[in-house]
């Protein structure tokens, strides 16, 4: 990788065996350093160590991270990846990395979306061989503009092919999800329990950051709610409804509760983005021409 001041953190509980984003990105030829997140009440963090060594191992104090953290609620549950998320920048911070992507554990493959000609990949994308030039170009791209954090695309993302709204929307999406490249000098706080991507895109974007999804390669990972550890005991626990609501909790003006899919529905989160970020006027509109 051209960046030396960079370093991917993989976010995992309860699956020391079970890490599957290390392998895909062995595999798609990754060759910059990795680490795994753990907190200090997982009870496999010595399987953890015996896996991947101690030197690659860091775990975090949960409660201390908790008590620095708005949870949403006094359900006194840590069973969340936000404690995970916010612990990043303090580890990196103190192993002296500049820009970190935070992954989560259970990714199978990264592709590209949208080609060079702007057209869309049929058929779930062409898998990505070397992900490192991939990196190397979003970290260009991230020092260029000032976004708090940008996003990978997710497969779900691309559901309806060249007609869903990701595909057709250039050059990026307003939103942030699962995947962050994010910068120790471009801090921010993940907010509530479950839901905390959204959450905090949501929030923080009505008083004006920067969150970016791009379309041109995404990521794909195991179903949810079907691999144990990790979030999957809370999800099962509360439901898609509890997830959803916490981002009404933070942004009611903007965000209701929803029926998302066409057969199988279920309740889902919808923004309203024009009551949720601050709108740019165009200069043609504007009736005073005179600089303040």
């Amino acid at each position: 990788m051209k960046n030396k001041s960079f370093a991917i953190f993989i976010i995992t509980h309860g699956r020391a065996d079970q890490v599957i984003t290390i392998n895909t990105l062995n595999r798609l030829n990754y060759t910059g350093r990795t680490f795994l997140i753990i907190d200090n009440e997982d009870d496999q963090a010595e399987l953890y160590h015996k896996n991947f060594g101690k030197d690659r191992v860091f775990m975090f104090d949960k409660k201390a991270i908790a008590d620095q953290t708005d949870e949403g609620d006094n359900f006194n549950d840590r069973r969340t990846t936000t404690h995970a998320r916010n612990a990043c920048f303090q580890i990196a911070k103190k192993i002296g990395v500049k820009y970190f992507m935070v992954l989560d554990d259970d990714y199978t493959t990264f592709s590209y979306r949208i080609d060079q000609d702007g057209k869309y990949n049929t058929g779930g994308g062409v898998v990505i061989k070397n992900i490192n030039q991939c990196i190397d170009a979003l970290i260009g791209f991230y020092e260029k503009i000032n976004a708090k954090t940008i996003a990978i695309a997710q497969g779900g993302d691309f559901i309806g092919g060249a007609e869903s709204t990701m595909a057709k929307v250039f050059p990026l999406k307003r939103k942030a999800m699962n995947s962050f490249l994010c910068s120790v000098d471009r801090p921010f706080k993940f907010i509530g329990r479950l839901n905390e991507d959204v959450n905090t895109y949501v929030r923080l974007g009505n008083t004006g950051d920067l969150f970016f999804t791009i379309p041109f390669m995404s990521l794909t990972q195991k179903t949810t709610q079907l691999t144990k550890g990790g979030m999957t005991e809370a999800y099962l626990k509360y439901g898609t409804y509890v997830k959803s609501f916490y981002t009404v909790m933070y942004a009611p003006s903007a965000v209701k509760l929803a029926l998302m899919g066409n057969n199988d529905k279920r309740i889902h989160h919808k923004i309203k983005w024009k009551n949720c970020v601050p709108c740019i006027i165009s200069e043609e509109l504007k009736k005073n021409k005179t600089p303040f």
